[in-house]
């Protein structure tokens, strides 16, 4: 009886054992190859365009920010980081990093999202038309990267009439001062 108890403590602890070899250079090997990721995407010049697949973008965005920005979701509106945030500062792109939107140009819209009346520059964003959801309304992306931020409608106070209605998990706050 005592040989059975040692064998089965011997393959039980080898089984362990295997699992714990097979699963943890695969988490190691996952962190180093998005530590990778991350620092090709850093050594990018901030004018150079990123081409990522999607299994790298998987590798280095959360599940959240990957439905977003790469899947083209929503997040909730009145649950979601910035929509109330008064800070001054410059709003990244969640994914790639460059500025698109100064603080100087948000604006309560009442709608849940972080609003914007204009981007920082024209060339920092792309529009495309989006018809997914039935109706016609105007896409807003990242032009360095093509990630998804969220949509513009012609609703928005003056100067420009506009309302860049963007998901917080899209995009990166960065206080004045501190970049």
């Amino acid at each position: 009886m005592f040989h059975f108890k040692l064998l089965i403590q011997i393959t039980a602890g080898l089984l362990v054992g295997c699992f714990f070899c097979s699963v943890i250079p695969k988490a190691f090997s996952d962190d180093a190859q998005a530590a990778r990721i991350r620092a090709r995407l850093k050594a990018l010049p901030m004018n150079a365009k990123v081409k990522l697949s999607d299994e790298e973008w998987r590798k280095i965005l959360t599940s959240a920010e990957f439905h977003v920005l790469r899947g083209a979701g929503t997040e909730r509106p009145y649950k979601n980081e910035y929509w109330k945030n008064q800070q001054k500062g410059i709003y990244l792109c969640g994914a790639c990093g460059i500025q698109l939107f100064g603080s100087d140009t948000k604006f309560e819209s009442h709608t849940g999202w972080p609003s914007f009346y204009a981007p920082l520059a024209a060339d920092k964003i792309a529009t495309t038309a989006d018809t997914a959801s039935g109706m016609f309304l105007e896409e807003v992306k990242c032009a360095r990267c093509g990630s998804h931020l969220g949509h513009v409608f012609n609703d928005g106070p003056p100067p420009t009439h506009l309302r860049y209605c963007l998901n917080s998990v899209a995009l990166k706050f960065v206080k004045a001062g501190e970049r």
